[in-house]
């Protein structure tokens, strides 16, 4: 059992088990939680004649599918860094979400899905994503949202190699085309995610804003002894 729990340490520290847990579990309140109650709502269609140009591409539902493993690796890979970077990056997905709910019970939007050809594998997943996906919560994008903040998150990060780096930058890019490819997604709830991931990661730098995160931390991990050998985040923040 001391093995195991040193390997998962060695993946994921501790102190960061937290922060991950609760961006999950907001992330899937937020985007529940605002379909249950606008649902059923009057939702404003905010596609445009741009949008109407974009062909659908049934295959790229495979990129838009396939990011929730880029999340995961990307977000493991932030909580991996220091308290400070720890807590400005998570202090400020959590307020994009608070953002998102905002919009989705403000105001509710939907687009207009095209008809799916029943004959072909993408075809098909088409089809399954969109009888579980309602065609809302679409104002800002989480898919844009999530995938640029995996990006920003290790941007400027030396000790993530370029080539990684790199990586995530286009394959988030891939992410947002394929929202509008697939016709999950217009323009404006691309731009509106990429929009907020940076704005809201610029305000979790802030020192009031990521030093009130981690106090709130250090109590939660205390209380669980999450803090971990060696580490600091059981201390009080030097000012």
């Amino acid at each position: 059992m001391e093995r195991i729990k040193k390997v998962l340490n060695a993946i994921v520290p501790a102190r960061s088990v937290i922060p991950l847990l609760v961006a999950v579990t907001f992330n899937l309140t937020v985007y529940g939680g605002a379909r249950a109650i606008a649902g059923g709502w009057p939702h404003h269609n905010i596609e445009g004649w741009l949008d109407r140009l974009i062909p659908f591409v049934p295959f790229t539902v495979g990129i838009y599918l396939g990011c929730y493993l880029f999340w995961i690796v990307n977000y493991i890979l932030i909580a991996r860094q220091g308290k400070r970077e720890v807590c400005s990056f998570f202090a400020g997905d959590f307020l994009s979400r608070i953002v998102c709910f905002a919009c989705y019970l403000i105001y509710p939007t939907t687009n207009t899905r095209p008809l799916v050809e029943a004959q072909g594998f993408w075809n098909q997943v088409v089809s399954a994503l969109y009888a579980v996906d309602a065609a809302d919560n679409l104002f800002p994008s989480i898919h844009c949202l999530v995938s640029w903040f995996c990006y920003i998150g290790l941007r400027g990060r030396k000790e993530i190699p370029a080539w990684y780096r790199a990586f995530s930058c286009v394959f988030a890019l891939l992410v947002c085309l394929s929202t509008l490819t697939t016709k999950q997604h217009v323009i404006p709830d691309v731009i509106g995610g990429i929009f907020l991931a940076e704005i809201c990661f610029y305000i979790g730098k802030r020192p009031k804003v990521w030093g009130t995160y981690e106090k709130i931390l250090n109590r939660v991990n205390g209380f669980f002894h999450l803090e971990g050998e060696g580490s600091s985040w059981g201390q009080k923040r030097k000012s």
